[in-house]
């Protein structure tokens, strides 16, 4: 019996690295087959989860009751009209932020009153390139991103705008707890986009594909005219 016990221990013990290589596997398929059934909402907010901090999250979950409940209208949150001084922030600064900023250069560029246009990423590589689905949209538009290069926030860049422009609660969230004292010049860019725009968020169209990017980028440009218009209006 002992002889037949230690063999079967044995065998047992042989096949945990062939067990634990399958569950390897079944894990990985799991997480790959649940980007592709998940919808892009839902993915994109696990993603946020993961990126806040304590502090961060209770805020995120704060303004998130607040715009839900419309206590605190995003909506109605738009910046002072004598601004001159404008700062578009994304995650990445390779997609959303660096077509805003072409956008707003170009929209700007017969003002003659001094203006002054940036973009940045809370999450930024510094010197990394738009994405390529980025570069091709932008090019339907008119827009050439190919020799952008992605810039990392600053406490500088935030000084300096009077207008700190945010794509997402995520990005207003961060924007709020690593700069509580410029909380009063951040708004969301969504609140331009039109009555057609749902949401006051504009998603990362990292997360959607190329006709997410295309997508995406139409609802940037509108935008961008809107927000020109309503300077001009005044």
């Amino acid at each position: 019996m002992a002889d037949g016990k230690n063999d079967i221990d044995s065998r047992f013990r042989s096949d945990q690295p062939k067990r634990g290589a399958l569950r390897e596997s079944m894990t990985s398929y799991i997480r790959q087959a649940a980007k592709h059934l998940l919808p892009d909402a839902v993915t994109e907010e696990v993603h946020r989860y993961r990126t806040y901090t304590g502090t961060e999250l209770a805020l995120y979950l704060r303004l998130r009751a607040l715009d839900t409940f419309g206590i605190t209208r995003l909506e109605k949150l738009q910046p002072p009209r004598t601004a001159r001084s404008f700062l578009f922030v994304c995650f990445g600064n390779i997609m959303r932020s660096p077509m805003c900023e072409a956008l707003m250069k170009r929209a700007v560029s017969s003002w003659t009153r001094e203006t002054t246009v940036a973009s940045a990423g809370l999450h930024a590589v510094p010197g990394r390139p738009a994405h390529p689905w980025a570069v091709a949209a932008a090019k339907e538009s008119g827009i050439c991103l190919e020799h952008h290069r992605a810039k990392a926030l600053t406490e500088e860049m935030v000084t300096k705008a009077e207008v700190i422009f945010a794509m997402d609660y995520q990005n207003m969230v961060q924007l709020r707890s690593r700069y509580p004292e410029a909380k009063n010049k951040v708004f969301m860019l969504g609140t331009y986009a039109g009555r057609n725009h749902r949401s006051v968020e504009i998603s990362d169209p990292y997360y959607s594909g190329e006709d997410g990017t295309r997508q995406c980028y139409k609802t940037l440009e509108a935008c961008i005219n809107n927000l020109v218009s309503s300077f001009l209006d005044h």
